[in-house]
Order: C-alpha cells, then structure tokens, then sequence
C-alpha cells in the first residue's frame, strides 16, 4: 500500500507487516533521522539545531531524561532525539488563517499523526462558547480571559495546574507557585501516569524516590537487569551505556514480554563496529516474561538466594550491611521463604530453568543495577513489584555502592526535575515551609488532586478551569470517553503548547492555545538572553540554551506562567512575577532557598555539566525514610486470572512515536510499517483463539463496573510476544483502561495490564479517531 501523504487521515490504514529486526541503531537510523529532519527543518536548520542538541553549549534534547555521557560528540542525539528536535523546530506553520478554515469539529476529525505535521502554533488563539471556531486573540486579551475566569472560581482547588515532564525546572517552580499562591495543590503532572509507582516504592524503602545510580555505576556494574523497558525506541542512548558495561566485562539480563531489537544488538554508529560490522550483542539472558509477572520473578529470585545462603553461610547475604542500614529483614524473610514456585511458574510463564540460571548470574555478579521503565509501573500491583526488587538489590547490599543499585529510566526529559520543583499534589511538610518563609504566606496542606482524580473531580463538576503546560493530555488518560466528557464540563481550557493536538479540540465550555518557545528557540528578554535547566533521570542538573529564532509572538513557557499568575492574583500579589519573567536568574535565587540541593544554583547551572543533587543512599547510605533505615517489605504473590477466551493486553510506544506525539506511521523494530491500528499476538495464542494473522477484529475488555471497552478495527499481527499477552499502540488502545483501573497505592493507570477479548471486525467507520 503506498504510503499516505501528512494530509491524509491515516487511522484507516491497512499495516504492512514485514519481519522484526533484530538488531537497533546502525546507518539506517542516522539516516532516517536525516531524512525526517531535513523533511521537517531544511539543511540550514537542521544543522543549526542538531549539533545544538545536548551540548554544554546547546539545549537539551526534549524527548527522553538518560544522561548525557561525560564525552560528548559532535552528534550527541540518537534518531528519536532528531525526531523530536524536528518536530519542535519544524518550519511548518499552524498560523490563525489555519484555525480559519479548518473548525474544531473537522479537525477532531483528524488525527493526532495529521494535527502534529502541520506545524508549530505561531499565535494564542481563543475558542469562545458556542463558536466553531478558535479566532486570534492579542496576548494581553488571553490573560484577561483568564483572570476573569479565575475570579469566577468558588474555590481554588476548582482549578487544576497540569505539567508535561518536558517543562524545565524554571517554569515548574512558577506554575506550582502560583498554584500555591491562589491556595491549591491540584499539581497533577505526566509522572502521575507513568513513574509515580516508583516514587510510592522508592520512598517507602529507600527514603528518596530517585534513582540512585550514575552513568559510571552503569558503564561498571557486574550485571545489569533491564526489566520492562525497550531502550531501542524509548531510550536509545541508553544501549550506548549498556555497550560500555559489556566492554568493561559486564553482563545484561532483559525481562519483556516481547523480544526487543535495541536489547539484541546494539549497532553504534559512532564507531565503526556499528557502521560496517555486527555491533554489540547486548542480552547475555533473555527473560520473556508474562505480562505482569515480575512481582513473581523477583520473589523467585529472592527465595533462591536465601536458599544459596543456607547452603554457603555467610557467602551471599550482606549480613553487615542488613544489619547495619535495613529494618524489617526478619519477616520479610519468613515470607519470602514460602514462595510457591507453582504460582511463580503461572505468573511469569517462564521455565524454571531460566530463572535459576538467572540467580546464579546474580550470585556470580559482585555489583548488580536494576533498571526498569514503564513495563513495571502500569500494572495494578507495580508498588509491591517495585519493593520487591529493592528487597532484592538490599539483600546483597547492592545499594550506596560503587555499579550498584536502582535505576528507574524516566521517559520525559524533565519529569523528573518537575517534581523536584515542587510539580505534585502532596509535597511534603519540609518543602511546604521553605515555600512559605521565602515567600511569606502560608501554602495550602489539604493534598490536592493527581491526574486521575482530577478526571474525576472534572467529571463531577468539581473543576472549572484546566491549565495544560505542555503535553496531551487527553490523548494520554486512559478511559478516553470519560476523560472527553469530564474535560468538556471545564468553563475554560487553557492550553500552554508547541505544536496542535486533540487536547486543543477537546476544550471546555471556552478554550485557548497559548503557543510557547520550543526547547531548541532563543529567548532573549530586556535582562539578554535566558536559559532553563533540566533534571535527567540520574539526578544531574544543567542549563539548556536554544539557539534558534522563533515568532516575535512566541512567548518562553516562564513568561506565560507569570503573566498567568498576575491575571488571577491581581496587582495585590506581592510576588515579582515581572522580574522572574524578564530575568530567570532571580527565579533561579528563589529556588535555591526553597529547594534542598540547588546552593549557589546560577553559578552551578553555568559550570559545562552543570551539577549532581544529593541523594543520601547513594552519597552515604543513609536512608531518610520514616523509620531512618532501608526497609525490607512483604509483598504478597500476584498471578494474574485471565479468561480462556481473553488475552493480557499492555499498551506501548511506536519506533515512530514519543508519548501520544507521532512522528510517522512506521515501526521499524517490530516490522510494522504505514499503521498503527495492530494487534501483536503470539502465534500459537492466535491459532488457539481461532483469529487470522492478518485479519481485523475488535478488542473488547470487560471490567466490574459493568461496562465494556471497544477498541475497533484492529489487525491482528503474529508476533513473538509471550504466550497468553498482546500488545497495541497507545493512545489507540488507551479507550480500552477503564479510569479506576490504576495502581494500589500510586492510583497510576494500569496500562500494561488489561484482559481483553476478541469480537468480529466492526470495520473503520467505527474506528475512534485519536
């Protein structure tokens, strides 16, 4: 089928279907990444921007938060780092005369593929109630409307302040101080749908809901899992580390329930091996787990160290450190002793011959780190999962030392530094009092609403005004009926953007787009020009300066949140939110005196590098939780029930997508090549269902409220994934995650864990456009 133009709608598509790759990276990446950002930025530009991307000098790359090497080269991206740098620095324009001759309803019509290729937003544009269409609307009007707005609410916390992970750290520390200002916590962000799992875990036994190793740590550890998580697509230069750590002698074992090419072979382009040669095999052990089922292989792995120990007293226990730095090894122990390997068996789906080879990898490994991304944090029991793979890594005192610990792989390239700014509901006490000697008034305490429960806080009425920076947020919540509808019960939606999406269409009773500088745009103020800093994933701090000219009618996201704030708190607020618009530096001395880590903070964010924030565990091995110790917990054996007739469905990313952004309608690795709408199913479970590799059908799931999901249209796609699980496209199989399907404890949304059955073909009309 010949390739559809960026014009058309593709949701309609008919896949072509080739092999999966076994290798990731190589000259075709480079020069698809070429092709993509000469297509989207022209020669000049591209140049401009791509030997901008992650240099001391440059800004930070806005797709995913690994850490850049202490080496830098001249190209230091990968090619969904070039992808996102081309969508944001695209020469396309989606100007007013666009909103003129395209209404709402024709574009929620379209696609999210199709509405992102039209470029970026040039001016704020207002959609008023009753119109068809949003019209342009002078800067100095957009914040009116939005004054006007907030001085309607009956209450602060009728307001919700959302943030995408890839807002820098300046702009967070703003938002959520104006949120705070106006007497709220309603600071949902995009960590509230992927990694918030890991903090419940991280702190709860470690004190600190950071990862706690740094690149060396990886480049130098014995063994490194790599669990739920595909670095090819999601994470490229990751596999970049991982090649470090076997040339140095280390050894990786992968868990996925599908096999991954950029875990095979890793074919690095900056060396030769990975041009003319085979590259890297990366994998030593590959562990193709039940969806779902690492709750299980940990306790497993658990209960066969604890017998090694007994059989070689004093030999794999850390007893020293157990003793010294951990609480609650005595009854953890008692009940990991009784793990059943009849239920370990059932929920991993893997021989047990493979995770006793498994456990003798990890007593031959004298430093072990455990990575894992979002394949371990969307599932109903992922708290639980994620302690027990702490209670793993204590037991040898694999933790606060050299190639040793956790490593949780952020997806956004702020997300994490979002938090550390204060971007969440339930901010503790500490921060809270910092907040309110700097500024002098008192924060609100009452915790405020996360991203599901601000859902169903719009969908009850309780919210009135929904403030997006950055994101898609409609695309991104699971339940996409209800999550439309409780948006659409909003008085206004306003929208802090880059590029147009379906959030922009799904709009309270008033809506607008405020279009912002994109990470790659200069920003020059009266004070000269500005810069933001990020927080990667291994907690390092360091500044991003664009580079490129943007629209005069661009404004920096800094800029929008305080003007945003002076609207709605009026002349009265004694905050200078001029100065901090104009000059980030005197933004940047607010934060060092709130925020623990960030001392002398503007003369750091200059160093090339920039700086490391503390983290006690790794820095001295003291753990700040609330008993002052690590701790080990109980977490009670999951095996997931699924119907004979049903499948466990986990949703996933696209080679050609970042989030709910889609560059294209291609996935490479997995051989799926002009489409989205597919279905991977291992063959032997599509011969048992009696569906046809090729064919279309619906995916249904059913859940206690009584109601059933419909995903239409899908092709059924043989793959090699794990027996008894699928996998889909997000946000095309978003619909079918019911809202109150989250996560115990974290409320995160159980996107990996859906059982859902098959239903004949109701054909494309049906299909749901996302």
């Amino acid at each position: 089928m010949a390739r559809r133009t960026p014009g058309s709608n593709p949701v309609q598509d008919d896949p072509r279907i080739t092999e999966p790759q076994r290798h990731a990276v190589g000259v075709h990446a480079v020069t698809n990444a070429l092709r993509m950002a000469h297509r989207q930025m022209g020669l000049v530009r591209s140049a401009r921007a791509l030997l901008r991307v992650n240099q001391p000098d440059g800004f930070d790359c806005p797709g995913c938060a690994w850490p850049e090497e202490a080496k830098v080269h001249m190209a230091e991206f990968c090619e969904n780092g070039a992808k996102a740098v081309a969508e944001e620095a695209t020469r396309r324009r989606v100007t007013p005369d666009f909103f003129a001759r395209h209404g709402v309803a024709e574009l929620l019509g379209r696609s999210g593929y199709w509405l992102g290729q039209q470029g970026r937003l040039t001016h704020p544009v207002f959609l008023d109630e009753g119109a068809s269409h949003y019209t342009p609307v002078s800067w100095e009007r957009a914040y009116e409307i939005i004054g006007e707005e907030f001085a309607w609410l009956g209450s602060p916390d009728e307001a919700v302040f959302y943030t995408s992970g890839r807002t820098p750290n300046e702009p967070a520390f703003a938002l959520q101080l104006f949120a705070r200002r106006l007497g709220t916590n309603n600071l949902p962000d995009c960590a509230n749908m992927c990694h918030e799992s890991t903090g419940s875990a991280l702190v709860e036994t470690l004190g600190v809901g950071k990862g706690s190793v740094s690149l060396d740590d990886v480049h130098h550890a014995d063994l490194v899992i790599v669990a739920g998580q595909n670095p090819g697509t999601n994470h490229p230069r990751m596999m970049a580390a991982l090649e470090r750590t076997k040339r140095n002698g280390g050894k990786v074992i992968s868990v996925n329930p599908l096999p991954e090419a950029g875990l095979e072979r890793f074919k690095n382009p900056q060396r030769p091996s990975g041009v003319v040669g085979d590259g890297t095999k990366l994998t030593d052990l590959f562990l193709q787990i039940r969806a779902g089922g690492d709750l299980a292989l940990f306790r497993a792995l658990n209960q066969l160290l604890l017998q090694a120990e007994e059989e070689h007293p004093g030999t794999v226990v850390d007893r020293a450190f157990v003793d010294e730095h951990t609480l609650g090894y005595e009854e953890w122990h008692k009940d990991a002793r009784t793990t059943d390997w009849d239920d370990v068996l059932a929920a991993t789906g893997l021989p047990r011959e493979q995770i006793e080879r498994a456990a003798r990898m990890v007593l031959d490994a004298k430093s072990v780190i455990v990575c894992w991304a979002l394949g371990l944090t969307q599932h109903k029991h992922s708290v639980p999962t994620l302690r027990e793979i702490v209670n793993f890594l204590l037991l040898r005192g694999n933790v606060g030392r050299p190639g040793a610990g956790v490593c949780p792989v952020r997806g956004h390239s702020n997300v994490q530094g979002d938090r550390t700014m204060g971007i969440f509901e339930r901010m503790p006490e500490a921060f809270h009092q910092a907040l309110d000697a700097e500024f002098g008034f008192t924060s609100p305490r009452r915790h405020g609403y996360d991203s599901v429960d601000a859902i169903r806080a719009m969908r009850d009425g309780k919210v009135k005004v929904f403030v997006g920076m950055g994101g898609n947020f409609v695309a991104a919540a699971p339940d996409t009926p209800v999550t439309e509808e409780a948006v659409r019960r909003c008085s206004l939606t306003v929208q802090i953007s880059t590029k147009l999406n379906r959030s922009h269409l799904v709009t309270g009773r008033r809506a607008l787009i405020l279009p912002t500088l994109g990470r790659s745009h200069e920003d020059r103020t009266a004070a000269g020009p500005q810069f933001v800093t990020v927080e990667d994933s291994m907690g390092l701090v360091h500044a991003s300066r664009g580079r490129l000219r943007g629209e005069a009618t661009l404004r920096s996201e800094t800029a929008i949140v305080c003007a945003m704030a002076r609207a709605a708190l009026g002349p009265g607020d004694d905050v200078p939110w001029e100065e901090f618009a104009a000059d980030h530096d005197r933004l940047r001395e607010r934060i060092e005196r709130v925020v623990p880590g960030f001392d002398d903070f503007n003369a750091r964010a200059r160093r090339p590098g920039g700086f490391a924030l503390p983290h006690a565990p790794r820095d001295a091995r003291r753990f700040p939780t609330h008993t002052g110790k690590a701790n080990f917990t109980v977490n009670a054996m999951v095996v997931l029930d699924v119907p004979e007739d049903g499948l466990l469905l986990q949703t996933l990313r696209s080679h050609d997508q970042y989030n709910t952004t889609i560059y294209g309608l291609d996935d490479r690795y997995r051989g799926v090549h002009h489409g989205r709408r597919v279905v991977l199913v291992n063959p032997a479970d599509i011969a048992r269902l009696g569906l046809t590799d090729g064919a279309y059908a619906d995916l249904v799931s059913a859940w206690p409220d009584g109601r059933e999901r419909r995903a239409a249209h899908f092709k059924v796609v043989s793959y090699p994934t794990a027996r008894g699980c699928a996998a889909a496209y997000m946000p095309e199989g978003t619909v079918l995650v019911p809202l109150d399907h989250t996560s115990d404890i974290s409320n995160t949304p159980a996107y990996k864990s859906v059982v859902i059955r098959f239903e004949p073909d109701s054909g494309p009309d049906a299909v749901a456009v996302v």
